[in-house]
């Protein structure tokens, strides 16, 4: 069965959306994972949305995967070579249009399949102003947040705690589970010693800690990780870590898939 909307025909399309299937929209980005990473993060999200989709519908609510948006909001790694990313108006504008797309033709239950910090807040106001007008509600799932905190369940909190990090785990685990062959594990390093920005310990890649709390400070993210690793040791991951990671991660998207199609639109008291 077809799980990829790219891949259904015309004729397929008319019979399939007719019944409102469940969507899910994958977002991710095209940024430095680390020297040892593939940059395309966005192909993670698609997999996952995939896996989650053909799950979905093996257990009798039909599901299907949108094209994947490759580029995230705001420019995290403008300064690595290579990157392509959008402003946050553009990730905006486009988000909202492909919304806007499925909705015409009354295709209501999306779901955002979202892999990329910057897209957080662009995906919540597009989404709210969808909900305001609309009276449609698109929940959207943080992948690799949700990944973040299952991760000390699977390691154990400490070794987690030395694990987590960009260009790290989850996302690196992950990318050994999913896609091994785009990785080169030659190339894994230790984290480089984390710079200061006005004296004071950096606490990620656009703040700095002061007396408990952080600090916005405008700098790039080379100066910050030059390898693109920051707060994580990239050696503690594996592919064992990122099968369970996926695993779970198919299993928390597969239960709400079910829940969310089985529910009415909008708020309910009781």
């Amino acid at each position: 069965m077809k799980i990829k909307m790219e891949e259904i025909t015309g004729g397929e399309a008319r019979a399939l959306y007719a019944e409102n299937p469940v969507i899910l929209l994958p977002l991710g980005s095209y940024e430095d994972q680390g020297i040892h990473a593939p940059m395309g993060d966005f192909i993670h999200a698609e997999r996952v949305a995939e896996l989650i989709a053909r799950s979905a519908t093996d257990k009798g609510v039909r599901t299907v995967v949108a094209p994947v948006l490759p580029f995230g909001g705001n420019d995290f790694f403008g300064s690595m070579p290579g990157g392509i990313a959008l402003s946050q108006e553009t990730f905006m504008a486009v988000l909202r249009d492909m919304l806007s797309c499925l909705l015409r033709h009354g295709l209501t239950r999306i779901v955002v399949m979202n892999g990329h910090s910057g897209n957080v807040n662009g995906v919540h106001a597009v989404t709210q102003d969808v909900y305001r007008k609309q009276a449609v509600l698109v929940p959207s799932l943080y992948l690799w947040q949700i990944a973040h905190r299952l991760l000390p369940t699977i390691l154990g909190p400490e070794k987690a705690r030395l694990a987590a990090g960009h260009g790290a785990d989850p996302l690196t685990s992950i990318a050994l589970s999913l896609f091994p062959e785009l990785v080169r594990p030659d190339l894994v390093a230790a984290p480089s010693t984390t710079p200061k920005v006005l004296g004071l310990p950096v606490s990620g890649f656009a703040n700095i800690s002061f007396e408990g709390i952080d600090i916005s400070v405008p700098v790039e993210s080379d100066e910050i990780a030059p390898d693109g690793i920051f707060g994580g040791d990239p050696r503690l991951s594996s592919p064992e870590t990122g099968n369970e990671l996926v695993q779970r991660l198919v299993d928390i998207g597969t239960s709400f898939v079910l829940h969310f199609a089985s529910q009415t639109q909008g708020i309910t008291h009781p």
